[in-house]
């Protein structure tokens, strides 16, 4: 049951990554393609209808894991403290430009309110990577479970210095960014056409390479600092999402395939932890895993009551909000 429980976590969490991936990234690229007021208008509107409800898989997330793994909860929340609250307020700040930006038409105004919006997404994809990237790394779990991170240290990932920042977790942060901002490219390509549609298109095909490469330094990074990660075939399903997404001009194709990567990338990071959900560095010996953090084996089975129908009334919403607003904007 732990098993299933970690699984469908891992889902929610890739589920939150493609679907409020493609706003964040759209609000990303919004700096670079949109060239006027009224085409930032129109990648905001290309989101519009769906940012907000995006967010629901976050906090499906979050609450799983505190009913499944509550010790992972109690520890990540805890130790990541001073990011989380970062990222609360990016997310305070993006969801405010998004509502606000068109209140006044003054042009300072809306200015302002463009530069947050854009600012607080590009913010926000590395600050999402760079926490992937400390929990693949390991944090200085002690025996009670507990820990703390400064925002950065010595920027190393060896010895009892560790910060949230450092070489390898700005490495991941970097590849989320591009990772995101192709993803969110490829979304305003869908979703908008002229001009726009053109530089959304070429501004994805720049990506491509960048996030090629920096994929690959991150895989093979990943297995020289944890000795815990092991190679696993969920891979070949983030190879073949890119090959799918390397033709902007298939517009919807090249989203699917993007948002097949993000699911092969994540989906490879969960799976090469297995059964690690928190490892320990520098002692493994501490790490949070499915065993000795799950919730009763009671609470883990009358838990599929509850989410079952939950599931179904998400999805409904789901399926409806994105067959009413299909379509170009």
């Amino acid at each position: 049951m732990d098993t299933f429980w970690f699984i469908i976590i891992a889902l929610a969490i890739a589920a939150y990554t493609i679907l409020d991936g493609f706003d964040l990234g759209a609000g990303f690229v919004s700096a670079f393609v949109a060239r006027t007021p009224e085409e930032r208008r129109t990648v905001q509107r290309a989101i519009g209808p769906f940012w907000d409800g995006n967010e629901v898989c976050l906090l499906a997330g979050g609450g799983l894991l505190f009913m499944a793994f509550p010790s992972v909860y109690a520890a990540s929340f805890a130790g990541f403290y001073l990011p989380l609250m970062i990222v609360l307020w990016l997310l305070i700040l993006r969801g405010i430009a998004i509502e606000f930006g068109g209140h006044l038409s003054a042009p300072l105004w809306r200015s302002f309110w463009d530069t947050v919006f854009a600012g607080a997404s590009v913010l926000l994809t590395v600050f999402y990577g760079a926490a992937l990237g400390n929990v693949v790394r390991g944090v200085p779990l002690d025996k009670d479970g507990v820990f703390f991170l400064p925002l950065w240290a010595n920027f190393g990932v060896s010895g009892a210095a560790l910060g949230i920042l450092d070489w390898y977790t700005i490495t991941v942060g970097l590849t989320a960014a591009a990772a995101l901002a192709r993803h969110g490219a490829l979304w305003v390509n869908y979703r908008t056409s002229g001009s726009l549609q053109l530089r959304s298109a070429t501004f994805a095909k720049r990506l491509f390479v960048p996030v090629v490469t920096l994929s690959g330094v991150v895989t093979l990074a990943t297995f020289v600092i944890q000795p815990l990660a092991s190679p696993n075939p969920v891979a070949l399903i983030a190879v073949a999402g890119l090959v799918i997404s390397r033709d902007p001009r298939l517009e919807l194709r090249a989203f699917l395939g993007s948002s097949l990567y993000l699911l092969g990338m994540l989906g490879a990071a969960a799976a090469s932890l297995y059964p690690n959900l928190l490892p320990s560095r520098p002692d493994p010996q501490f790490s949070l895993t499915l065993l000795n953090s799950r919730a009763s084996a009671y609470s883990l089975e009358v838990a599929i009551y509850w989410w079952l129908p939950a599931l179904a009334l998400a999805t409904g919403y789901f399926v409806f909000l994105y067959r009413r607003f299909t379509g170009k904007v």
